[in-house]
């Protein structure tokens, strides 16, 4: 077979009428062939995909020239950007004898272009618009998986989450959830800790200190109300699907929170959105990058629902895909699951490198024009072996391809003009400041203050009752003068002193101040903000 046949009859495999995303051309023994396109269709956008290869290989910009594809077509993208890669999306591309040279030689016809991106950030720690999740939204699983608790505390955490909907308690940042688990660990909740059946002290303990660990790391900024509602992510502008690009803000030293966030965002969408079947255009994209940090020390529960998720949100029209070093990098249960491969140059140096390059190769369709082992260790930078589904739902052959170059700006935008254009956004108004509304925190407060007072009301009661009493003797013994007329005198100043309106409002006053002190050791640091 001849290297232009080859070139044309992997071509064939690709070729399609329909709408659809070009990739590059195809290349055989070092040469591309311009009018051997590789395409996606978009059509099988939402049967979800893989992007990977090792650092320096071009990934982030087979990212970039995929979302701009999809912008054009007018379907929204919602992607992760760790690394403020891809704010080069909102700027035109610059020309240069390199992006000409790789645009011809990809039969691509290459012009400077922009696309409407919208920049958030995950928390307020960061440039973009500050964007949230309730924990009561958030969920126990997901929670669990931030938090690092193993199988037994993530069931403990369910039930607790169980109690407090049950008790009509919102729970909307850090500060409410750790008052309902101080509460249940109190002396007052212990009938509540039994009553949810299977709940240790200990365990509520260890989730406690775990929240409390998450919040002095700057945790209590992601967690909050307003939440994000998930159809500010599927805008279009201009017929023009609307770029979501989030950042990691102020949550940097916590990745597992930046990914199980967007997985949240996924679920929420997976919630919210009908059912359309088959679609010719997807109605979103969602792009995970670095996608390891999702399924790094998963539990079961929560893998469970990730595979669930992907598996059935392709019939809401959501198209996912996954970027990561290594394909091994996602669980098997998942990676089954993405009809589209575009896999970079991978390394292999170590023993590990070798057999996860042995497990990639095994997952290709057999090609008798590449040897894909070889290919995966000498990909050059830009380049790529690709598979994709035809729109018959079949695998395209593999093709080792010349990527095509991205018509935006190939570098970051900057800082400043990231946070000018976030500032600048609509969503800056809904979501840039935190909202404290009334929740599980302000209730338990009150009704610890309730019972403080009718505790403090029952002893004074009491002392009334018993100065009664002790009166009622004294004035049965009667008697004169001496020391019995000075030690009913006496008692008579007590009671009166005791019964002076000033006097019961100065002890109300400081049995109020002792029972505030009682609940900041219940509620932690906020009430004695408020004294």
């Amino acid at each position: 077979m001849t290297q232009n046949t080859a070139q044309q009859e992997i071509a064939a495999g690709y070729a399609t009428d329909s709408p659809a995303i070009t990739l590059g051309a195809v290349m055989v023994d070092g040469t591309p062939d311009p009018s051997a396109r590789v395409a996606l269709p978009l059509s099988m956008v939402n049967r979800h995909g893989l992007i990977a290869g090792a650092t320096g290989t071009g990934k982030t910009k087979t990212v970039q020239l995929l979302v701009e594809q999809l912008s054009s077509a007018g379907v929204p993208v919602v992607v992760a950007d760790i690394k403020g890669d891809l704010s080069g999306l909102a700027a035109p591309g610059e020309n240069s004898p390199k992006v000409t040279d790789r645009a011809e030689r990809a039969g691509v016809d290459w012009a400077p272009e922009s696309f409407p991106v919208e920049f958030l950030s995950l928390g307020t720690g960061g440039i973009g618009v500050p964007v949230r999740a309730t924990i009561s939204d958030f969920g126990p699983i997901l929670l669990s998986k931030v938090l690092g608790l193993n199988a037994t505390q993530e069931s403990t955490l369910g039930l607790i989450f169980y109690w407090a909907d049950q008790q009509g308690l919102e729970l909307f940042d850090l500060k409410d959830l750790r008052a309902v688990i101080a509460h249940l660990t109190s002396d007052e909740g212990k009938a509540d800790l039994k009553g949810i059946g299977g709940v240790s002290s200990a365990t509520a303990g260890v989730i406690l200190r775990a929240l409390v660990t998450l919040e002095a790391a700057g945790g209590d900024t992601f967690f909050g109300d307003p939440a994000l509602d998930p159809a500010d992510l599927m805008r279009t502008v201009d017929g023009r699907g609307v770029v979501t690009a989030i950042e990691l803000g102020g949550e940097a030293a916590r990745p597992a929170l930046f990914s199980t966030f967007l997985m949240w965002i996924l679920a929420e969408l997976f919630q919210e959105l009908p059912e359309k079947g088959d679609v010719d255009t997807p109605e979103l994209v969602f792009i995970f990058d670095e996608a390891h940090l999702l399924f790094s020390d998963a539990s079961k529960a929560f893998l469970e629902q990730v595979v669930q998720t992907v598996k059935l949100i392709r019939s809401k029209g959501v198209g996912v895909y996954f970027c990561s070093q290594q394909p091994t990098d996602i669980p098997s249960e998942v990676l089954s699951q993405l009809g589209a491969r575009v896999q970079h140059a991978l390394r292999a140096f170590t023993p590990e490198d070798q057999a996860a390059l042995s497990k990639t190769v095994r997952t290709y369709p057999k090609s008798e024009v590449y040897d894909i082992e070889s290919a995966l260790t000498s990909l050059g930078t830009g380049e790529a072996i690709v598979t994709v589904l035809s729109e018959r739902g079949a695998p395209t052959p593999v093709a080792w391809t010349l990527m095509a170059p991205p018509r935006s700006l190939m570098d970051t935008i900057g800082t400043d003009a990231i946070t000018e254009m976030a500032r600048g956004s609509e969503l800056y108004a809904k979501y840039g400041e935190t909202v404290d509304p009334v929740s599980a925190f302000e209730k338990l407060e009150e009704k610890a203050r309730a019972a403080e007072q009718a505790q403090v009301g029952a002893e004074e009661a009491a002392l009334q009752a018993d100065l009664a009493r002790e009166e009622s003797r004294q004035q049965a013994r009667g008697g004169s003068g001496g020391v019995g007329v000075r030690r009913d005198d006496d008692e008579g100043f007590v009671a009166q002193t005791l019964s002076n309106p000033a006097v019961r409002s100065f002890m109300r006053s400081a049995a109020s101040a002792a029972g505030r002190e009682l609940t900041r050791s219940l509620f932690g640091t906020r009430s004695r903000r408020r004294r």
